[in-house]
């Protein structure tokens, strides 16, 4: 049986099992029954845990279970797929409620406001809602909450990074076996595609796109297309009016009901389709530690979507995979590695962290350029100046589905730069620091100043300058989608992810790289873990 065919095999088995526990309301999925923890003394074994269900712990957790290896995933958000009131899953950007925000009584979106009023963020009940904004002095992360993590809330663009940059960020990595053998199998597994030309040229869902791209062309810039994980031919059934609306709907920033295949839609499906994997929602990580047999204990609080703690427990393995993402998996080791738990943990873990150089951006466009009152939510298409020898920027064309005529041109910029962040924890407060300030921010900021001013100039147009809060701003680098480092691979790890100082502790995530890639990470991410896990399943696990 071919890869794929076994693949989709899994991933049809795997979405009955997850519908089966949405209708039943239960926080574990498992298509067997027997496969989660079993007891053993005071606390339960289970040979594999994996930290996370987003992109390195969802390839983890897929090709542990085609190894035969039980496994668990522990998610701290909720299992999305149950309709609340309104009979949808997840709600719109425009119409937020508590299913939008992670435990806060008001969202937190990106444009803070319009035309300086606060009219884009709305109060909501507290709640362990899809998105949270993780506040760390001068920079704040978006980060999702549930399984799948950040590919619910994330607008799905799959770009695979140029290879000259990814070099530079990975200089010890094989790049003809990334790019030769786990980007293709990355791309198969998340389902990425490209939206068809005949299309985007004709729908007024991309009006905003062309008219960025005709912007672009007119200060001597070319622009490319974006593939993405939405499902295109979804999408060209939305605009005929003839299947449900998600993209062409206002949703994307806090979940799609329907069209994106997130990752309980593809890899994590297929990882409870070998039978061998359940998903434990509602079960946040508080400590690590690890006996003298070297089994590794962790210490779970399960919760209830209010933030009530339902039990604690200890879940002990062999085999513990990090995939917490950045601030999660960073966390777990710095408080283990301060309060003595792992004493032996590398300095380096905390150090290499970086927002991807995000820059959000905005121009006003002029009268007879309307951008449309219809958008897709799903990016399509980015400025591409990536050759600039000094400030090499890809530029996101980025949708503003207010549901009227704005004139808006709106930006997520993806800048290289060299600047790097230090975590800290605090073992008085128990919480993540960072060592980032304005002055890390500058250089991304000037890099994508200098490829708008150009535009800006060709076009007679100019920026915005009401959308990021009060005052005069018209970029904002203040916050990140893209949260990269603190366990660079190499340095906190060795070249497959396994954690220097002990034996069958990885990490599988965005925390292996450092800083920025010059594209958005999430396709990086999963093949570098379809790469490390390979070889950890092979000379960790069967050998």
């Amino acid at each position: 049986m071919s890869r794929n065919v076994d693949f989709n095999r899994r991933r049809f088995l795997g979405m009955a099992a997850l519908g089966a526990a949405a209708a039943a309301g239960a926080t574990t999925v498992s298509l067997a029954p027997s496969a989660g923890a079993q007891p053993r003394g005071s606390r339960s074994f289970v040979p594999a845990v994996v930290i996370g269900t987003g992109y390195g712990a969802a390839v983890s957790a897929l090709r542990l279970g085609e190894a035969g290896v039980t496994t668990v995933m522990l998610e701290m958000g909720r299992l999305w797929d149950k309709p609340g009131p309104d009979g949808k899953v997840f709600c719109k950007v425009t119409n937020p409620d508590s299913r939008s925000t992670w435990f806060k009584k008001r969202t937190e979106a990106p444009l803070g406001s319009f035309l300086w009023l606060d009219v884009v963020n709305k109060d909501v009940e507290p709640n362990a809602g899809v998105l949270d904004k993780v506040n760390l002095g001068d920079m704040s992360v978006y980060v999702g909450r549930g399984v799948g993590g950040g590919s619910l809330v994330n607008g799905g663009m799959a770009v695979t990074p140029r290879r000259d940059f990814l070099q530079e960020a990975l200089p010890q990595v094989d790049m003809n076996e990334m790019y030769d053998r786990y980007f293709p199998r990355a791309n198969a597994g998340l389902g990425v595609s490209t939206i068809p030309s005949d299309f985007f040229e004709s729908t007024e869902w991309y009006q905003y796109s062309r008219v960025s791209r005709a912007a672009a062309e007119k200060a001597g810039l070319g622009t490319v297309f974006i593939p993405n994980v939405y499902d295109f031919a979804h999408m060209r059934k939305e605009a005929e009016g003839t299947a449900p609306k998600s993209a062409l709907d206002g949703e994307v920033m806090y979940g799609n009901n329907h069209g994106k295949r997130s990752l309980d839609r593809s890899y994590l499906a297929a990882a409870l389709g070998t039978g061998k994997v359940t998903i434990e929602s509602l079960h946040h990580v508080k400590a690590l530690r690890q006996e003298s047999d070297g089994t590794y204990v962790l210490t779970v609080h399960q919760t209830d979507g209010l933030g009530n703690v339902l039990a604690r427990k200890e879940i002990a393995c062999k085999h513990l995979f990090l995939g917490a993402g950045s601030l999660g998996t960073t966390e777990i080791l710095l408080r283990a590695r301060e309060t003595g738990a792992l004493p032996a943990l590398s300095a380096d873990v905390g150090g290499g962290w970086g927002p991807n150089g995000n820059v959000m951006t905005a121009r006003a466009n002029h009268l007879w350029n309307a951008t449309g009152a219809k958008q897709s939510t799903i990016p399509v298409m980015a400025i591409d100046d990536r050759n600039n020898p000094v400030h090499p920027v890809l530029a996101e064309i980025a949708p503003m589905p207010a549901g009227i005529e704005t004139w808006v041109s709106l930006y997520l910029a993806l800048a290289k730069t060299p600047e790097r962040g230090t975590f800290t924890f605090d073992r008085v407060t128990d919480k993540l620091g960072l060592t980032w300030t304005k002055a890390h921010s500058e250089p991304a900021v000037a890099a994508v100043r200098s490829l708008f001013d150009r535009i800006n100039k060709a076009n007679f147009t100019d920026y915005r300058y009401d959308l990021f809060g009060s005052g005069l701003n018209n970029f904002a680098a203040n916050f990140c989608y893209h949260p990269l480092g603190g366990c660079v691979l190499g340095k906190a790890t060795d070249l497959y992810g396994r954690v220097k100082g002990y034996q069958n502790l990885y990490v599988t995530d965005g925390s292996l790289i450092p800083g920025a890639l010059g594209a958005n990470p999430f396709v990086t991410i999963t093949a570098l873990a379809e790469r490390n896990v390979e070889r950890v399943i092979a000379q960790d696990i069967r050998a």
